[in-house]
């Protein structure tokens, strides 16, 4: 087995879009876009298609077959205007969204995931499904990076920390790792702030935000470790559950 050579970008400002093509990404956004989309697909969505703009979900939406397809997700925490959901996974249950295409954007997490659409392998990790994702990566070898969606291309406290556990796990499963000094770190903040997940939420910038507006059932939900083993990955146009026996590798082909 080779060894596996895993970094951290604390924001997706960090990286062109290139920089991703001969890399396994997983993108991190706890509050909320990646426990959204974690709990869509384990909803048994059809799909998740992440969009940069909003502008572009509007577009992509109105070109698709109307009954089958929802707008979901968010801009400053709260639903856009004329989407049929927001971005609170409560609001993603199976009689919602059960067989249907969902054009999803959200303040940072889809743009991270559209930033990292060259990857090689691309999938979605949150608290919620976060030892399933580490015992797939264990199957692999090569570059790991794990991609924080940030706070409006800043640095984000639960990511980094929701990285630092990932790859704690992922090391449980896997002898052969080297780590970036984003890595060790994302790691050293784990060890320091992991043990109670949900206080941590509530005490980032962006849980003391939602607090405010009115999720806190939101935090304590995306606070919730190992609650579901869908793997969301992207397959060059969206995000599916990965099945059994899949790698989820994408190709360069793919994403065209």
């Amino acid at each position: 087995m080779g060894v596996m050579r895993i970094n951290v970008l604390f924001s997706p400002v960090n990286a062109d879009e290139l920089y991703f093509t001969t890399r396994t990404t997983v993108v991190v956004d706890v509050l909320r876009a990646s426990s959204t989309i974690v709990t869509a697909l384990t909803n048994s969505a059809k799909e998740v298609i992440p969009v940069a703009t909003v502008e572009f979900a509007v577009k992509v939406s109105g070109g698709m077959f109307g009954g089958k397809t929802l707008l979901g997700g968010e801009r400053n925490t709260r639903m856009i205007e004329g989407f049929a959901l927001g971005n609170s996974p409560l609001e993603y249950t199976n009689d919602k969204v059960g067989g249907k295409s969902i054009v999803f954007f959200s303040t940072n997490g889809t743009r991270a995931i559209v930033k990292a659409k060259f990857s090689s392998s691309l999938f979605v990790c949150s608290f919620n499904n976060l030892s399933a994702v580490a015992k797939n990566l264990a199957l692999s070898n090569g570059n790991l990076e794990v991609l924080c969606a940030g706070n409006n291309n800043f640095f984000s406290l639960e990511d980094a920390i929701c990285a630092g556990m990932l790859i704690a796990e992922l090391r449980k499963n896997k002898k052969k790792v080297e780590m970036s000094d984003s890595a060790v770190a994302a790691v050293v903040l784990y060890e320091r702030f992991g043990s109670n997940i949900h206080r941590l939420l509530r005490n980032t910038e962006h849980g003391k935000l939602l607090l405010a507006n009115g999720f806190a059932d939101d935090i304590e939900y995306c606070s919730a470790l190992n609650i579901t083993e869908t793997i969301p990955y992207f397959d060059g146009s969206s995000l599916k559950s990965l099945r059994e026996g899949e790698n989820g590798s994408t190709g360069l082909k793919e994403n065209g």
